[in-house]
């Protein structure tokens, strides 16, 4: 069989990532501002205007909704795998710590209300997305002190004489920027708008990091301690003794298709989005109803009701009674790694519950069932890797792996769904060649707005920053259109799984032959970086993301349901 992997990382791209690595080997702390030259010489995709004067919002605004909101105090940021290892580096109060939470991305992070951030790490793709995220965020934010350092107005700023938001038009003459970004910046800071502009006219950010995260070993452990804490926390359901069927989805999809809550609140739920009309979707629902399709009135329901709940604890508990009469138990509160998990006895599930679309011949056969379906909540990159060769050496019996994730496209839109059964991984410059459970018409049914493309080529990248034109130019012309971070992990574990051996580096890895189980991949597109119709930088897919990734769930639920009635039909 012939190879044509092309050459993936270019020369600035290879000499970034080998520059923060070869100073986070150092015992002391490393600043940022030694990365911005090798950072910007990269031009990566989502940070096109790295080297410009000029203030690149789209980048700034990415990189803030992946750090902690407290930023303009952090002087120091500090990597570790659990309270073990930073312990053992010295921050012995870290326990005591103030949560802090990056909009966009699961992971834990602690402040100590002074000036230093405490990064818990589940893998090296956290560090591969944490230092370009810190980098881009710092030298967009010193681009924007420049620009008021050198004005009056700025110096009134840094003194609290003159407020940004009641002169809007003096801050974006200063500032060098469009009225659009600047309310960008309004909606992404909110009631701080006025302290966070105070604060970048006052200083220059001059972050510095280290890394106490030294070893492979130290990942595993992190995973091993996840895993031991589901255990003790699910220990009702014997999880290490019951078969298990692996998803990777969000954690809201699953529960949502099999408690039945929101369509049994469907007047309630119309009544909230009449009345309230939260992110102006009451236009949408009157349409919908109009239209009168089930399918598409369900999706709605089921991503409004995420609005519906918030703040409301006895709506919260009337879901979570729901969803535990359904079978369905939530572990959302890990110790160390922020991945929560959902776990499903099949057993438990009513078919007068669930939705509709999920309904088939044989379902009353899982109340003999003793299988689980455990679902995690979206591992970022080779965190996947960690997790999934934990679960599937330490389960009984392992029946699957469905992996439902985001991705961006170079052939398609947003919305759209790629099933791939080839899988080039920037990892272990491995392709994975395998046979994918699910097909097209396993999903189109079920996706209302987008467009189903299966038997395509996927790539694993390492960073959502450590990309640019020209490497996607080359996989593009390759015939790879599907870019992610999870899919290659998974492989590689799977790979564990079924041979005795560690999973090999740089070659062709066929899983056709020996694979006993599923294995099921879909990506539903987030982004088109390549066409440039749509970036993840400039819009939320807020609801309009609920369709592929319902389509999605809906398609891995059927198929689990069809596995395991055959098996218990077989087994009796």
């Amino acid at each position: 069989m012939i190879r044509t992997v092309p050459a993936t990382t270019g020369e600035g791209i290879e000499l970034y990532i080998r520059t923060y690595y070869s100073l986070l080997r150092s015992s002391g702390d490393i600043r940022i501002r030694s990365l911005e030259e090798t950072h910007e010489g990269m031009f990566s995709s989502l940070h096109l205007g790295a080297e410009s004067a000029d203030f690149d919002a789209s980048a700034f605004l990415y990189a803030a909704l992946r750090l902690p909101d407290c930023l303009e105090h952090v002087k120091r940021v500090v990597l570790g795998q659990s309270d073990e290892v930073f312990l053992h580096g010295g921050l012995r109060d870290i326990t005591t710590w103030q949560r802090v939470d990056a909009p966009a991305r699961r992971r834990r992070m602690l402040f100590d209300g002074v000036d230093t951030v405490a990064a818990f790490i589940s893998s090296v793709t956290d560090i591969d997305d944490l230092i370009p995220s810190l980098t881009a965020y710092q030298i967009e934010w010193n681009k924007l002190h420049q620009r008021l350092v050198n004005s009056q107005f700025g110096h009134d700023l840094a003194a609290g004489q003159a407020r940004a938001s009641e002169t809007p038009e003096k801050l974006r003459e200063v500032l060098g920027i469009s009225e659009e970004d600047l309310g960008r910046l309004f909606r992404l800071w909110g009631i701080r708008f006025d302290e966070r502009l105070r604060a970048i006219a006052a200083a220059p950010l001059d972050i510095r990091i280290v890394s106490l995260a030294k070893g492979f070993n130290d990942y595993r452990k992190a995973v091993e301690n996840w895993w031991d804490d589901l255990l003790r926390a699910a220990d009702a359901l014997y999880l290490e003794f019951r078969p298990v069927y692996f998803v990777s989805s969000n954690p809201h999809s699953l529960p949502n298709l099999l408690s039945g809550h929101a369509p049994a609140q469907r007047e309630e739920l119309a009544d909230f989005v009449l009345h309230e009309n939260p992110e102006g979707l009451a236009e949408e629902w009157q349409r919908l109803a109009a239209d009168g399709d089930p399918a598409k009135q369900a999706n709605f329901l089921y991503y409004i009701q995420r609005l519906y709940l918030k703040g409301d604890e006895t709506r919260q508990r009337a879901v979570a009674q729901a969803e535990i009469a359904a079978g369905v138990h939530r572990f959302d509160e890990p110790h160390s790694l922020d991945i929560s998990a959902q776990i499903v006895d099949l057993q438990a599930i009513d078919p007068a519950r669930i939705d509709p679309r999920l309904a088939m011949p044989g379902l009353e056969a899982l109340r003999d069932s003793r299988a689980l379906i455990l679902n995690v909540d979206y591992p970022l990159g080779f965190a996947a890797y960690h997790l999934l060769a934990q679960i599937a050496s330490s389960a009984t019996d392992f029946l699957g792996a469905y992996v439902m994730g985001k991705a961006a496209t170079l052939n398609g839109r947003v919305g759209d769904v790629a099933i791939p059964n080839v899988v080039y991984d920037e990892h272990s410059r491995n392709t994975f060649l395998f046979k994918n459970c699910f097909l097209a018409q396993h999903v189109a049914p079920y996706l209302l707005y987008g467009t189903v493309f299966d038997n395509q080529k996927a790539v694993t990248v390492r960073g959502t920053f450590l990309q640019n034109r020209e490497f996607m130019s080359i996989f593009y012309r390759e015939g790879y259109t599907d870019l992610e971070m999870e899919a290659g992990p998974y492989l590689s574990a799977i790979y564990e799984d079924i041979y005795p051996q560690r999973y090999p580096v740089n070659e062709i890895v066929n899983l056709f032959i020996n694979a006993p189980y599923d294995i099921g991949l879909l990506h539903y597109a987030s982004d088109t970086p390549y066409s440039r119709r749509q970036s993840l930088l400039s819009k939320s897919l807020s609801y309009f993301g609920v369709d592929a990734t319902y389509a999605c769930s809906v398609a891995i639920l059927r198929r689990v349901f069809e596995v395991e009635v055959a098996r218990l039909r077989q087994g009796s």
